[in-house]
């Protein structure tokens, strides 16, 4: 096959086992080319832009600017932009958060080579490939209720273990007003104390431990 008609693949992971490892398995496959590799998002946009590849496999968590961000740039800088979430985590929230930027695939980094390589071809296509395990995970997020700016910052906080008189001082709010929001965000979470809230957050992605 001509290079013309290569599919034309950019790599974005900030572990260079990992870009390395990808790279020589998709350079092993006909009519695939990695044309590029970047180790953040930030680094990722501008390869994108310098290069136009096919098709881009986005890891989510990076330093400085994440994968979420990066493929917002570039879904503003090409709106077809084909993107390919490749990643270790799939909580509902990363879930939600990447596909509603605008990538048409989702894959784990455990998935098989051949999955992967039959997700590329498919995306480069124009399709989707969302297993059927993310789409449950993304249908239980965009069904459960949101939580306001000020919960999700109580919640990192109660997260990190603060109590309420810590809270208080941390957002400067009274502790009557941090009680109004604990209690909020316990009722739209479905769960009955700080603890079942923790391990929920941290289940569904909504607070990472820093």
């Amino acid at each position: 096959m001509n290079p013309e008609a290569q599919i034309r693949i950019l790599i974005a992971d900030d572990h260079p086992v990992v870009r390395q490892g990808l790279a020589a398995m998709i350079g092993r496959k006909p009519g695939m080319a990695v044309v590029a590799e970047a180790s953040d998002g930030r680094e990722a946009v501008d390869l994108f832009r310098q290069h136009r590849p096919d098709v881009t496999l986005m890891d989510l968590r990076m330093p400085g600017m994440d994968g979420v961000q990066a493929i917002a740039l570039l879904k503003e800088s090409d709106r077809h932009a084909r993107i390919i979430i490749l990643t270790t985590y799939d909580t509902d929230e990363d879930i939600y958060r990447g596909l509603s930027a605008g990538a048409m695939a989702y894959i784990l980094k455990g998935a098989s080579p051949d999955e992967l390589i039959d997700t590329i071809r498919v995306v480069h296509n124009g399709q989707t490939r969302i297993p059927s395990a993310v789409a449950a995970k993304l249908a239980a997020r965009i069904n459960s209720p949101n939580l306001t700016s000020r919960e999700m910052e109580v919640l990192q906080l109660i997260v990190a273990g603060q109590s309420n008189k810590e809270i208080s001082v941390s957002l400067q709010i009274s502790e009557g007003t941090v009680r109004a929001h604990v209690n909020n965000l316990l009722s739209k979470l479905g769960v009955s104390d700080r603890t079942q809230a923790t391990t929920l957050a941290l289940r569904k992605g909504l607070v990472r431990l820093e």
